[in-house]
């Protein structure tokens, strides 16, 4: 939460805040998040306007997660943008269609649904070690990465299969 109080309810009057606030919970995808509790830092401007509190500004944090092919561990920074116009309470209509809009609590902004957005759809959907990253080996799991030269015998078609019986019976009888 972050006060507004300050800016009064002058249009025009504006506040830059540095902040470094801990991580929520879940701030992130499955694979690749910022870990709860690490520092956020965040770098905002507040502005007031006819309708509320404008906020601008920037968050940089710490990544951690894993490979989407191998599962190797991934550290990483992300920086995202973010503007959200939070209205005051008497200037929003709850009678509107719109329920996507942003309203003060008395005097304090929420940042963490507009933090939460911006940083998850900042997120590759797909994180990667590397952009050429091989992955494992789909029958034994092998990291392709550290064994470039892998295989494995060709699969016999369950077809043939019989006919391979024979093959080694014959072998096992000579």
């Amino acid at each position: 939460m972050l006060d507004t109080r300050e800016l009064g309810r002058r249009p025009g009057s504006q506040r830059q805040v540095k902040r470094t606030v801990p991580a929520p919970a879940d701030l992130g995808i499955e694979v690749l998040r910022v870990p709860e509790g690490s520092p956020v830092e965040l770098d905002l401007r507040l502005e007031a306007v006819m309708e509320g509190v404008l906020v601008t500004g920037e968050a940089s944090a710490e990544l951690a997660g894993e490979c989407a092919r191998c599962l190797d561990e991934i550290t990483d920074e992300i920086v995202v943008d973010f503007q959200e116009l939070f209205v005051y309470e008497d200037h929003h209509d709850p009678s509107e269609e719109d329920d996507e809009v942003s309203t003060l609590e008395g005097d304090l902004v929420d940042l963490e649904p507009l933090l939460r957005d911006a940083v998850v759809l900042a997120l590759p959907f797909q994180p990667l070690c590397e952009d050429d990253c091989p992955g494992l080996c789909p029958e034994c799991g092998v990291r392709l990465k550290d064994d470039p030269d892998h295989t494995h015998e060709a699969a016999i078609d369950p077809r043939w299969a019989g006919l391979t019986a024979l093959q080694q019976d014959q072998q096992d009888q000579d």
